[in-house]
């Protein structure tokens, strides 16, 4: 340590005794330095900072912007969520009552099936009653004339000699009141 101190000591007595010329410092440019940076120091803050902020500020507005975006973004997703599950809801209901519509039509086609179907056996059932009243007639007069000829064929058999038609007629009318 004794050397650094004597070669510092040895530098200063060289140097005339100034601890600035010593260190190497020059008064007249350590000024000019000085002046030369403050003029930098008043130039970069009259153009380059306000411009340098501006595009700062400009920055965070744009992200700003961009976070309130997707903020909103975010918000009418989560609308268009709650918007779809209210259009499938509406939906099922929809299909639902369609189901529920299409079984009611369909149980009324077939009641309207089963009173046709009964209305058309009815319908039936009265044409083989009134064919049956019809048969039954015919069948009661074609008896009624079969009677009438058995009668007249018993009564010549019975008096011997054939009646003439009207006498027949009358004959067998009586005989046929007094049968019924």
């Amino acid at each position: 340590m004794n050397v650094l101190t004597q070669f510092a000591a040895t530098e200063t007595e060289a140097a005339g005794g100034d601890i600035f010329s010593t260190l190497g410092i020059d008064w007249q440019l350590l000024i000019l330095q000085i002046i030369a940076f403050l003029i930098l120091v008043w130039l970069l803050g009259k153009f380059v900072y306000p411009w340098l902020m501006k595009s700062v500020d400009e920055r965070q507005a744009k992200i700003e912007e961009s976070v309130k975006a997707a903020q909103e973004a975010e918000a009418k997703a989560e609308s268009a969520q709650e918007d779809i599950a209210a259009m499938l809801k509406e939906a099922r209901k929809e299909a639902k009552d369609i189901v529920v519509t299409a079984k009611d039509e369909a149980a009324a086609m077939v009641a309207d099936g089963e009173k046709k179907a009964k209305a058309r056996a009815d319908k039936i059932v009265k044409d083989a009653h009134e064919q049956l009243e019809k048969d039954v007639i015919a069948a009661r007069k074609q008896l009624h004339n079969d009677t009438i000829e058995l009668v007249a064929l018993a009564t010549e058999k019975v008096v011997g000699k054939a009646v003439d038609s009207k006498a027949d007629d009358k004959l067998i009318a009586r005989a046929v009141k007094e049968a019924e």
